[in-house]
C-alpha cells in the first residue's frame, strides 16, 4: 500500500476504528505472553503454542451452574447486534464472542439437552457469569470482538500471537533532498509511505536495492547539514550526494521521482526511461554514463528477482493461505503491492486441535487487521463463514472497498497455491524444530538429574565496565528455543553497591526478578492463570563458578526459593569452548564431552545472554557517551574534538570509525586514534 503522510486525513482514517474477529461458539483457544520489554528490529520466529487438549481443566464447575449462569443472562440479553463476555469465579474472561441476536445466541449455551462439543461444554462449566455490550451493528459488534480478544486474551478465542506492527519504506517530504528509510509505527513524519513489508530484512534488503538503483541519500538530517566532502556511499556510487552538491536539485528530483514511482507499482516505464538514457549516452559515446544506467537498472532487476514471485493481474491483495498438522495450525502471509511481491510471514495461532481451518482463520483475519490498513482484495486458501460482514467491517475500516474470497482458478488461486505450500513447509520446519529442542531438553534434565523435563530456562548475567552503565539480564528458552518476548533488562542502580561487585549486582537482579514472581501485581498475577507458557522458570542458569552459586544459593534462600533447580557454568581455561565446568548444589562438578549435545546447548543457552547483555551495556554507555561528548576522552582538547567533527560530522560517525580513519585526522596521532576507537569499543568486564 501506498501513501502520504497521514497529515491527510484519509490516512488517519485508515488507522482509526479496530477490527475484529467473528467467533461463534464453535471457535476457542487461549492467550498470548506479554509484550517483550526490550527488542530490536530483528524478526523474531514466532513459537508453537501448546496444544490445548479436550480434557484440559479450567477450573471447571458443575455444568449445571454455568447452565444457570447463562440463562440469568439470558432473561437480560437483548435481540440486537452485541458481544458477550464469560466470565469464571476469579472474574476471568473466558470467552469473548458476538452476534446478530444476542439474545438468541446465549440461548444456544443454556440450553442443557442441546449436542455442543467438550470443549464449550468445559467452557459452560467454568462459566459463572456473563457481560454483555450491545452495538448499533453486526459490524460494530465484530470490530469490538476482535479487539476485546486482542486486549483481555480469553483461553477460549482463537490467538493471533506474535503479532508485531509491519515495517514501511519512508520517502521523506520535509527537507529538499528526500531521504529513504525504514519506518515503523505511526505515519506521522510527512512523506509518502510505502508497505507493508513482511519484515525488517525485507526493508533494509529493498532500500539496499533503492540506493544502488536511484542514488537516494540514507543518511539523518544532521549528519546531511554537517557534511563538507562525500560519505564513502557517494564513493560506492550508492547516494548521489546531495549534500555537496555533487547533483542539483533538478537531478536528485528526478531520482527520487523515479524511486516513487517504482515502489508504486511503475517499474516498467521507470526501466524503461532508463534504458532509453542507457542506449542515449552509449549512443553519445560516454560509456561511463551508460555503465552507470546499466548498474541502476541491474539493481532495479535484483529487487524484482529478490521478490520470487510478482503477479501480472494481482495489483495489491493479501494472500492467506492455512495448514495444519499434528494439532497445530500455521497461516502463511503473503503481501502483494504495487503488483510486486513484498514479502510473507508464517503466525503459529493457539487454538484447540478440534478446530477446522476455517474456524481459525475466520477468527484470525479480523485480529490480524485490527491495527494493520487492509488491502482492496483479500485471497484465502478456505472459504470462511460470514467473508461478506468481515469484507464490510474491513472496508469500513479502511474507506475503501475490501473483497474477501477464496479464488477457485485462475492467477489468484496460484498466488493462494504458493502460499499454501509455504505454510505446509513453514509448519513442518517448526515441528522438527521443536521436536529437536524437546529431545535436548530431555536429555538436559537426564544428564543433570533434575526433577523433571525444563519448560522454562533462564540466565543470567551483568555487564559494565569498572563498575560504570552496570546492567544485569535475562534470557528465556522453552520447549520452542529462545522466547525472546520473555527476556528482561536490569538497569542496576543501587547506591550501596561497590563498583565492579558481580555478586551485589546479581543480588539485585535476581532479587527484583523473584519478589515480583512471589508478590505479583494483581493484573500480572491473574493474567499469568492462562498463560500458556510458565512464569515460573523450572532451571536458573548463571555465569560463573563455584563462588557464584554458592552466592546466589544464599539469595534464593533468603527468598525462600526451593522448587528452582540452579546450575552455574564456568569457562574453561582460556575461555575454550567445550571446557566448560558445571556446578549444581550439593553436588560434584560435572565436565561434559566437548562434543556433548547438552553441553553444546548449555553453550548456546550462555553465549545467547551475554549477547543479550552487552547489547544492553552498549545501548546505556552509548547514551552517556552522547550526552557527556568526546571531551570525556584522555587527551582530547577543543581542537581535536572540532578536527574530528569537522572530518567526520557527527559523533556517530566518530565512534563508526577505525583506528585507521582516525589516524588521517588532521593533528590526531596513531595513539590517540587509538585511545579514541578503545573508548568507544570497550570490551566489557
Amino acid at each position: 500500500m501506498v501513501h502520504d503522510s497521514p497529515d491527510n486525513p484519509d490516512d488517519r482514517a485508515r488507522k482509526a476504528p479496530p477490527a475484529a474477529s467473528d467467533t461463534p461458539p464453535e471457535r476457542l483457544a487461549g492467550p498470548d505472553v506479554d509484550p517483550a520489554a526490550a527488542g530490536g528490529d530483528d524478526e523474531d520466529d514466532a513459537l508453537l503454542p501448546d496444544i490445548l487438549e479436550e480434557s484440559g481443566a479450567v477450573g471447571e464447575g458443575p455444568l449445571a451452574t454455568g447452565h444457570e449462569a447463562i440463562e440469568r443472562a439470558v432473561r437480560l440479553a437483548p435481540t440486537s447486534p452485541g458481544v458477550y463476555r464469560m466470565l469464571n469465579a476469579n472474574a476471568d474472561v473466558l470467552y469473548v464472542g458476538k452476534a446478530k441476536n444476542v439474545k438468541k445466541r446465549l440461548s444456544s449455551y443454556a440450553r442443557q439437552s442441546a449436542p455442543l462439543p467438550a470443549r464449550i461444554l468445559r467452557m459452560i462449566a467454568a462459566t459463572v457469569t456473563v457481560e454483555i455490550v450491545s452495538t448499533t451493528t453486526e459490524t460494530e459488534a465484530l470490530l469490538l470482538e476482535a479487539n476485546l480478544i486482542k486486549q483481555l486474551r480469553p483461553r477460549f478465542n482463537v490467538q493471533l500471537r506474535d503479532d508485531k506492527s509491519f515495517p514501511y519504506i519512508l520517502i521523506t517530504g520535509d527537507h529538499w533532498a528526500p531521504q529513504i528509510l525504514k519506518h515503523r509505527g505511526a505515519q506521522t513524519r510527512p512523506g509518502r509511505y510505502f508497505g507493508p513489508f513482511a519484515s525488517a530484512g525485507a526493508v533494509n534488503r529493498t532500500i539496499t536495492a533503492l540506493q544502488r538503483a536511484f542514488l537516494i541519500r540514507s543518511c539523518t538530517d544532521s549528519f546531511f547539514e554537517s557534511r563538507t566532502r562525500p560519505c564513502l556511499l557517494h564513493q560506492i556510487r550508492r547516494c548521489a550526494g546531495p549534500c555537496t552538491r555533487e547533483i542539483d536539485f533538478g537531478g536528485y528530483s528526478t531520482l527520487v521521482r523515479e524511486a516513487s514511482d517504482f515502489l508504486s507499482g511503475k517499474s516498467h516505464a521507470v526501466k524503461q526511461e532508463l534504458a532509453g538514457e542507457m542506449e542515449k549516452a552509449s549512443n553519445e559515446l560516454e560509456f561511463e554514463r551508460a555503465a552507470l544506467y546499466r548498474d541502476r537498472l541491474a539493481a532495479l532487476s535484483a529487487i524484482q528477482s529478490q521478490q520470487g514471485i510478482n503477479p501480472r493481474t494481482v495489483e495489491e491483495a493479501d494472500v492467506f493461505a492455512i495448514h495444519q498438522e499434528g494439532g497445530f495450525s500455521c497461516v502463511e502471509v503473503f503481501f502483494f503491492r504495487t503488483g510486486q511481491n513484498w514479502g510473507n510471514r508464517a503466525y503459529f495461532p493457539r487454538a484447540e486441535k478440534s478446530f477446522t481451518p476455517e474456524e481459525v482463520l475466520g477468527s484470525f483475519l479480523a485480529q490480524f487487521y485490527d491495527d494493520k490498513p487492509p488491502p482492496r482484495n483479500i485471497l484465502l486458501s478456505h472459504d470462511i463463514e460470514e467473508s461478506e460482514l468481515l469484507a464490510n467491517a474491513l472496508s469500513i475500516k479502511a474507506g475503501h472497498k475490501v473483497e474477501v474470497t477464496a479464488p477457485k482458478r485462475g492467477e489468484k488461486k496460484e498466488l493462494v497455491n504458493h502460499a499454501l505450500t509455504n505454510a505446509r513447509e513453514a509448519l513442518g520446519r517448526k515441528l522438527a524444530d521443536t521436536a529437536t529442542q524437546s529431545r535436548l531438553l530431555e536429555a538436559m534434565a537426564a544428564t543433570l538429574s533434575l526433577p523433571h523435563v525444563p519448560k522454562r530456562i533462564e540466565v543470567y548475567d551483568n555487564s559494565h565496565i569498572q563498575g560504570t552503565n552496570a546492567v544485569g539480564a535475562m534470557i528465556v528458552a522453552g520447549p520452542d528455543g529462545f522466547v525472546k518476548n520473555q527476556y528482561r533488562k536490569f538497569n542496576i542502580k543501587s547506591e550501596g553497591i561497590t563498583p565492579g561487585d558481580d555478586f551485589a549486582m546479581m543480588r539485585e537482579v535476581l532479587e527484583r526478578r523473584f519478589k515480583r514472581l512471589i508478590n505479583p501485581p494483581e493484573d500480572a498475577a491473574s493474567k499469568a492463570k492462562d498463560d500458556d507458557f510458565p512464569q515460573w522458570p523450572d532451571l536458573v542458569i548463571i555465569d560463573g563458578g563455584r563462588g557464584q552459586l554458592n552466592a546466589v544459593r544464599e539469595i534464593f534462600a533468603n527468598l525462600g526459593l526451593t522448587q528452582v533447580s540452579l546450575m552455574s557454568v564456568a569457562k574453561g581455561p582460556d575461555r575454550d569452548a567445550g571446557r566448560e565446568t558445571l556446578f549444581m548444589p550439593e553436588r560434584e562438578a560435572i565436565k561434559l564431552e566437548p562434543r556433548d549435545p547438552v553441553l553444546y546447548f548449555i553453550q548456546r543457552l550462555r553465549d545467547e545472554a551475554h549477547r543479550f547483555v552487552i547489547g544492553s551495556h552498549r545501548k546505556l554507555r552509548k547514551k552517556d557517551i552522547r550526552e557527556a561528548g568526546l571531551q570525556e576522552i584522555p587527551g582530547i582538547g577543543p581542537s581535536r574534538k572540532r578536527a574530528l567533527l569537522h572530518h567526520f560530522g557527527t559523533l556517530k560517525e566518530i565512534e563508526r570509525a577505525s583506528i585507521a580513519d582516525l589516524g588521517k585526522v588532521p593533528g590526531v596521532s596513531a595513539e590517540s586514534a587509538r585511545r579514541i576507537f578503545e573508548y568507544f569499543h570497550p570490551q566489557p568486564g
